[in-house]
């Protein structure tokens, strides 16, 4: 066991899984020479040469639709979109064809397609750069989505999404990428679709992902000060979902609280909590508390940037409420 960074743990999973299958190859813009945007294929092009490590022009729609021509035809595309934001410019690459064409097929073919690009805030690079889209394609059967919070799920994470034989959405949050983390040397997956109890707790349960786990972890730290033991699940996979872990805990601690880094309305917060209701309603003590960005763009400005990130102290305080909530 070594530690790495986020990023570390990419470029290793992405390098062991290279070195083992020759069908494996990635592409996306600026990611040979330049070794991509945030670094992570830095040393790729030295070690697979261009036939397999392919700079592209600035063309989400024709990356994507090139990656679903090389999936059909038995490669195993692994895909940079230098930002989550420009995945909108393939959407009907992604959400009509890599997502539907298994199931248009009988099941006959696969699109065996790993598409990586980071979200989220960052400090300060505006609406079209900053954006957690992962509730839009929540409402697409025929993908799955993954967001680790970790070294060492991104690299597990990442090794499942090559290996799943479906489309994956693999997101990784900017302000993870220099996280340090225990990662072992070799080859190992982590389950697609199975959430992780990282805090045990009886008194309320905090769901999270992504970067927002590190600030739940942070607000569960300081509510134990405080006397009150929050039980902390890290999420994960957004698609599959894991609905029984989730519910699991509700039942238990009979409070919720979501934290998202995405838009309340409409976004993953809002079906984690529709499900609990239908599911687990007799077993809840509170109302569900959803704590995420409110319904604007993210701003430009640094300072508007961070009053709309969810905070340590939004969350704290959601938990509180939600634990002093008494039935009448």
């Amino acid at each position: 066991m070594r530690e790495l960074t986020y990023r570390e743990a990419i470029r290793e999973a992405i390098g062991q899984e290279m070195a083992a299958d020759e069908n494996i190859l990635i592409m996306g813009e600026d990611i040979g020479v330049y070794g991509g945007m945030y670094g992570v294929t830095q040393g790729l092009l030295a070690q697979f040469k261009k036939e397999r490590v392919r700079d592209t022009p600035v063309a989400e729609t024709a990356i994507v639709g090139t990656a679903i021509g090389a999936a059909l035809a038995g490669m195993k595309p692994i895909v940079e979109i230098m930002s989550s934001d420009f995945m909108f410019v393939a959407a009907n690459e992604i959400n009509n064809d890599a997502a539907k064409w298994r199931y248009q097929h009988g099941g006959k073919v696969k699109v065996p397609l790993v598409l990586r690009a980071p979200v989220g805030t960052s400090g300060g690079t505006g609406p079209e750069h900053a954006q957690s889209p992962e509730a839009y394609y929540l409402h697409t059967p025929g993908l799955k989505i993954v967001m680790p919070s970790t070294p060492y799920d991104a690299k597990g994470l990442l090794i499942s999404a090559i290996h799943d034989g479906n489309p994956v959405l693999y997101f990784e949050h900017r302000r993870l990428y220099d996280v340090t983390g225990d990662v072992p040397e070799e080859v190992y997956k982590v389950p697609i679709g199975l959430c992780k109890v990282i805090e045990e707790g009886s008194d309320a349960t905090i769901i999270s992902w992504s970067w927002m786990l590190h600030r739940s972890l942070e607000a569960a730290d300081r509510l134990r000060k405080e006397g009150l033991n929050a039980e902390v699940i890290d999420l994960r996979s957004i698609l599959p979902m894991d609905r029984e872990g989730c519910l699991k805990s509700a039942r238990k601690t009979g409070r919720v609280v979501v934290v998202e880094e995405s838009n309340v309305t409409g976004g993953v917060g809002a079906e984690i909590s529709a499900f609990i209701c239908e599911n687990a309603f007799e077993h809840l003590e509170a109302p569900i508390s959803r704590v995420g960005f409110p319904d604007i763009p993210v701003p430009f400005n640094p300072a508007l940037e961070n009053w709309a990130i969810p905070s340590v102290e939004r969350i704290v305080e959601s938990v509180r409420t939600v634990c002093a909530f008494q039935r009448h």
